[in-house]
Formats: C-alpha cells, sequence, structure tokens
C-alpha cells in the first residue's frame, strides 16, 4: 500500500489516541502535505524536530495496528462487501443460485471478522 494511503487510514483508525500537537503535526504533513520546514517553522521547532516527531507517530500508529488490526479487519470487509456488490449484478443478469449461495458464503466470513 502507497505510505500516503497508509498513513491516512492509521490516522483515521488511531489518530484520536496522539497528543494535540502530534495530531497537529501529522496532519500538516499527511493531509495539508506541508513541507518539514514549513511545519517546523507554522511549530516553533527544528525541521529535524518535526522529522523525529512524525517518525515516532508512524511507529506510534503502526504499534496500534499490530495490536488491534482495525485497518486489517477494514479492509478485508470492504474487499468483501465489493465482493458481494459484484455478485449481486451478476445474479440480476444470470439468476444463477450459485451467486446467491456465495453471497451468503461471504457474509458469513463479514460477521465472523466483526
Amino acid at each position: 500500500m502507497e505510505k500516503i494511503v497508509e498513513q491516512g487510514l492509521l490516522y483515521d483508525f488511531y489518530g484520536e489516541l496522539l497528543t494535540e500537537h502530534q495530531k497537529a503535526v501529522y496532519e500538516d504533513v499527511v493531509f495539508n502535505d506541508l513541507s518539514l520546514s514549513e511545519i517546523a517553522k507554522e511549530q516553533g521547532i527544528s525541521r529535524q524536530g518535526v522529522h523525529d516527531l512524525i517518525k515516532r507517530c508512524d511507529r506510534i500508529l503502526s504499534g496500534y495496528e499490530e495490536k488491534l488490526g482495525l485497518v486489517e479487519k477494514f479492509l478485508k470487509t470492504k474487499k468483501m462487501v465489493e465482493e458481494i456488490h459484484l455478485l449481486t449484478e451478476e445474479f440480476h443478469r444470470t439468476q444463477d443460485v450459485e451467486v446467491i449461495t456465495r453471497i451468503g458464503q461471504i457474509s458469513n466470513e463479514i460477521i465472523e471478522l466483526v
């Protein structure tokens, strides 16, 4: 997964667990696409301080994901729902009963995931 997308997902799920200062700096890098120099000037810290803070936030957010796995569950569920959507369209075209069976299997997998 592309790093910026991964950072965004991790932040969406676990960002509230960061301090206000960490959130402000992390949002500026990930969502506002500001340079380290711009953030350093805005926050009154060194460029190296911003870099270190971003790395620390990445480790913190990745650590939460390793322990909780919410992003992984979300992505699996999303993929399964997309498959259900495609199978539903196929069923409308073909009226194939096996498609309904597969939809039932996938929905059971989703239920077990959460």
